[in-house]
């Protein structure tokens, strides 16, 4: 297992650099500069600070300096950020972001599993009906509509929570409602399908036959039996909440990783959005490489 998890980090390298590469090119082919202002600078200014930041090389060679930067672990200064490097304003947002994004993963499994399980067990039941309509509205409500949503009727309305900040628990509550549901209606479809298929089995039959209660059949037998394929969409998923956070912290005002990257792109703090970028895109392969070990471990029967 070891084994394998250190040949998967070894498969991530180039996943990295091409989404590096990928990302300084685009960067590079959006009109305008880190240092264009309505208030235009005198030349000499201008290609001094374009010559600390290397931007008056050649492309290709910005791309090797940069990439030897990484290789060696230094993301380089915020151009707009001064005085602070990427590495510090990562260190200092990426922990709020996680905390978001795991509250959001306990409303996604909290909500989609019971869900999905209790609309297969009554399928074509009312409840079945209603809770099949919720998760489609769950899934078709972008987060950040749901968001406005939530602070508007929650906040505003009844004075539930607190609609901004992160100050205390309380403020983590309707950002990771924002951010979770949406993906617990998808889980719930998932987990509906799946326990439906597994319900229909002769394994579950014979259960049944010798006179299990149906809430051994269905949680100890049924969902147990059913859970893989959740589990296999859980990092992916994972993923999808921290690098969905991006409009909800903004929304929420959340001083985490995704307040700083929609300031970075619309300033084209270069620095700043590659470095965002690259953890983004290492949370994504580690959490695959989680899932695939978790998943091994749940079923004798893969091989890795």
């Amino acid at each position: 297992m070891l084994q394998y998890f250190f040949r998967r980090i070894l498969h991530g390298i180039p996943v990295l650099l091409t989404v590096a590469t990928l990302t300084f090119i685009i960067m590079h082919l959006v009109p305008g500069g880190p240092f264009d202002t309505e208030k235009k600078l005198p030349p000499e200014i201008v290609a001094n600070i374009e010559a600390k930041y290397h931007l008056d090389r050649p492309l290709f060679v910005q791309y090797l300096l940069y990439m030897k930067q990484v290789v060696q672990g230094d993301l380089g200064p915020s151009y707009k950020y001064l005085g602070r490097d990427v590495s510090d304003i990562l260190k200092e947002t990426f922990p709020v972001s996680l905390v978001l994004g795991l509250f959001a993963l306990l409303v996604v499994l909290g909500v989609g599993i019971p869900s999905g399980v209790f609309s297969a067990y009554w399928q074509n039941s009312a409840l079945d009906r209603s809770l099949v309509f919720l998760a489609t509205l769950g899934i078709s409500i972008p987060s950040f509509v749901l968001g406005t949503l939530l602070i508007w009727s929650l906040s505003h309305q009844l004075h539930l929570f607190p609609p901004a900040l992160w100050e205390s628990p309380r403020h983590a509550i309707l950002p990771a409602l924002a951010l979770g549901l949406p993906f617990a209606g998808y889980i719930a479809r998932l987990t509906r399908a799946t326990v439906l298929d597994v319900l229909s089995s002769d394994y579950i039959r014979t259960a049944r036959a010798k006179g299990l209660g149906e809430g051994a059949v269905l949680f100890k037998h049924a969902l147990k039996n059913s859970i893989y394929p959740i589990v296999s969409v859980v990092g992916p998923l994972t993923a999808g909440l921290v690098t969905g956070s991006f409009v909800i912290e903004f929304i929420f005002s959340i001083p985490g990783m995704g307040r700083f990257f929609i300031t970075a792109v619309t300033n084209r703090d270069y620095p700043l959005i590659m470095g965002v970028t690259l953890v983004y895109a290492l949370l994504i392969v580690l959490a695959n490489i989680v899932v695939d070990m978790m998943y091994a471990w749940l079923d004798p029967r893969v091989k890795l």
